[in-house]
């Protein structure tokens, strides 16, 4: 690889000048400048990200920690906060924890020791947060973040409505005239699958409908999941069997959809089925899965600008945005 020095000798100046020109940091002659534009050329000279962000202290990378990008939603989140910091001359380094403590504080470490100007986390916990106290980094979180630690580490914070959300999907279900709904949660640990549960309990209770303990269980966001926990659900005594399920994401409410489809129970005129988070996919899979959307790639977007926005002014006084979630109704709970 070429060095500046060697682009400075092609070009007949010195390396300073060949820095000031690739840096523009003072005036240089048209002609010097046009012998060290044509010198870098032919020569394939990179500036040294390194030397650069020695001397300017940035990296101009941001770093993103998100629990797995095969899940369709932080995929869909990722692309919008790595549109949205693109734009802004950002490049974004993707880190999947598998909600693993230990692998997400290796990556934690990794990111701050590469000097990254700001981190995204999708998920936070104690020990981690002591560790972003001590770097003193720019930092959001967003999603499965817990909100206790935000307001204790005074850090911005992205969160979506999900109490709100399931409320949204138990009145959609109660205004269907369905009676026996059940819930498919996320892993019990998990926040964000609490309140959506919580969310969607309140509002039946307050209809007069109880959400029972034997149609509430647990998946783990997983496709898989969510059909293990529905074929449970769906061999019960037909007195018994829900006629409507919530599920706390869309991945486990397609595994829903497959469950009541060996099982030749018609969705959604026997069987109503929810999802939360209404990825793309959502519209695609048979019927058409009515999910509570949160609106992925704007969420991404927000988290993104949030950043930067911190990154600008760090003196700034810790934000909280929240996403008001929306139910987009399809066929999964309504016929053509």
């Amino acid at each position: 690889m070429a060095t500046i020095k060697e682009v400075a000798r092609e070009a007949g100046v010195s390396y300073t000048t060949v820095s000031h020109v690739l840096n523009r940091t003072r005036p240089v002659s048209d002609d010097a400048r046009a012998r060290v534009i044509a010198a870098a050329d032919a020569l394939g000279y990179v500036p040294s990200a390194l030397a650069r962000s020695l001397k300017s202290k940035t990296t101009g990378t941001i770093g993103l920690i998100i629990p797995n990008n095969t899940n369709p939603y932080f995929s869909e989140v990722a692309r919008g906060i790595e549109d949205s910091c693109y734009a802004a001359g950002y490049s974004v380094i993707l880190c999947n924890s598998d909600d693993d403590p230990a692998k997400q504080r290796d990556y934690l470490n990794m990111l701050l020791t590469k000097r990254c100007d700001g981190l995204i986390v999708a998920m936070l916990g104690v020990a981690d947060s002591e560790l972003l106290r001590k770097m003193k980094v720019p930092a959001v979180l967003l999603d499965r973040a817990r909100k206790d630690l935000a307001d204790d580490l005074a850090i911005d914070l992205v969160e979506v409505d999900n109490a709100g959300g399931g409320a949204l999907a138990a009145q959609h279900l109660l205004t269907l005239g369905r009676t026996r709904i059940a819930c498919i949660g996320g892993p019990e640990s998990i926040a964000i699958s609490r309140e959506r549960i919580a969310g969607l309990r309140q509002t039946l209770a307050q209809a007069g409908t109880l959400l029972s303990a034997a149609l509430c269980v647990s998946g783990d966001f997983t496709s898989a999941g969510g059909y293990a926990a529905a074929c449970g659900l769906l061999d019960l005594v037909p007195s018994q069997r829900p006629d409507a399920i919530f599920c706390c994401n869309d991945l486990m409410a397609i595994g829903a959809l497959r469950a009541a489809a060996e099982r030749g129970i018609a969705v959604p005129q026997a069987l109503a089925v929810i999802g939360f988070d209404d990825i793309n996919l959502a519209q695609f899979v048979h019927p058409p899965l009515t999910s509570v959307a949160q609106n992925t790639r704007k969420l991404g977007q927000l988290t993104a600008e949030c950043l930067l926005a911190r990154i600008a002014h760090p003196e700034m006084t810790s934000q909280r945005h929240t996403i008001v979630p929306e139910l987009h109704v399809r066929g999964s709970t309504v016929s053509d």
